[in-house]
């Protein structure tokens, strides 16, 4: 675990010191049809999930480089909620969330401006326990019975035998468990609960999963941060986190039992198996306790959302606007998905890929599909 936090850390290093002394040599070769001459400076507008926004910024800054500066992508990191309310006022190009649109968004969406709303996966959002037990070197194994029992309080101190038969042999301390939860809006919570409902029915009775839910017990922390920061300070508290955040913070986290009664220790490798099923047209699915085999069972994407009709989005004055949202989307799925595990991310699926492209086929401007012309331009359709 220690030498792949390590490798998380100086690939994390070495990518910002590359970023922050530019790339002043590189071309625009790898998103065809962006020369330095090919027309003004112009500024992409996105907002949204706290997950996804060290990747999205490392997306941004690589495809500022890739058109000579001309493309700015600029991503206001507010939270899922935050970002699917801009999306829906359309005061942002683009959203991103880690909780897809409803059926009733998707509705209005298509009322007001005649065309689908698209949730377009970008990144797997995978959620770790973490926890704070000094002296226990070992990496902890918990199932979704015991997480549910921890979190509902039936479960109070680090010796109880249910966690001791998950771990023989290892020396758990008589500490009392303090549950931590995000306290704000979050998708990283959507992820977390939609596991525990899956898994207990307890749980769905009582609790349900939401970006924001009535906690049973425990603390609340804001963010990522917050609750990183609640873990790391208080000795026998556990919590959840996205597993690059728990890599870059150095937190202890534990392997957790998939549906197949596999062991599975977070890992890219195990978060891009999640996806690895059969996924419906518009990819809005929970994989919470994925059927894959050594798929790791606390994992779900993290969408960009976008408007079919482009020009039914306010926020989107031209259909040079429109083009250049099109080839960053187009660009984020594909080539920047290479920037994904030095930042701690898992890659998407090459079935999440592929359903990505047939949406961005369907993207328009006034009618005509700028999507499929740009596609098949840098010959991906």
């Amino acid at each position: 675990m220690n030498s792949i936090r390590l490798f998380i850390a100086v690939l994390f290093l070495a990518f910002f010191v590359a970023a922050c002394g530019g790339n002043g040599d590189r071309d625009s070769q790898g998103i065809p049809g962006q020369g330095s001459d090919s027309g003004e400076r112009m500024g992409i507008l996105g907002a949204g999930a706290t997950f996804p926004a060290p990747l999205i910024t490392a997306m941004a800054d690589d495809y500022r480089d890739l058109t000579n500066r001309r493309v700015t992508v600029n991503y206001q990191s507010i939270g899922s909620g935050g970002g699917v309310r801009q999306f829906i006022e359309q005061t942002v190009m683009f959203g991103m969330s880690e909780a897809f649109l409803s059926d009733e968004v998707m509705q209005n969406v298509e009322e007001q401006t005649g065309g689908k709303a698209f949730n377009i996966p970008i990144t797997l959002a995978d959620v770790v326990p973490t926890y704070n037990l000094p002296g226990i070197e070992e990496t902890l194994v918990f199932d979704g019975h015991l997480l549910v029992d921890i979190y509902l309080g039936n479960i109070t101190r680090w010796n109880d035998s249910r966690i001791a038969e998950l771990n023989p042999g290892v020396d758990l301390p008589n500490r009392a468990i303090t549950v931590v939860h995000r306290s704000d809006g979050s998708g990283t919570t959507n992820v977390w609960t939609s596991f525990l409902t899956r898994v207990s029915d307890e749980w769905r009775e009582r609790v349900g999963f939401a970006t924001s839910v009535n906690w049973p017990t425990g603390i609340g922390g804001n963010g990522n941060e917050g609750v990183a920061g609640a873990v790391i300070n208080t000795p026998g508290a556990i919590g959840y986190n996205s597993l690059s955040y728990a890599l870059l913070n150095d937190m202890s986290y534990g392997s957790v039992i998939n549906q197949s009664g596999n062991i599975i220790e977070p890992s890219f490798e195990a978060t891009t198996e999640a996806a690895n099923i059969e996924l419906p047209e518009d990819t809005r699915i929970l994989f919470t306790n994925t059927p894959a085999e050594y798929g790791y069972p606390i994992a779900g994407f993290a969408w960009m959302l976008v408007y079919e009709n482009l020009d039914g989005n306010n926020a989107i004055n031209s259909r040079r606007d429109a083009e250049e949202l099109v080839r960053f989307i187009i660009y984020a799925v594909t080539d920047a998905q290479e920037l994904s595990e030095p930042l701690g991310y898992a890659r998407i699926s090459d079935a999440a890929q592929q359903r990505s492209l047939d949406m961005i086929r369907q993207l328009k401007w006034n009618v005509e599909e700028i999507g499929s012309q740009i596609l098949e331009e840098q010959g991906l359709l």
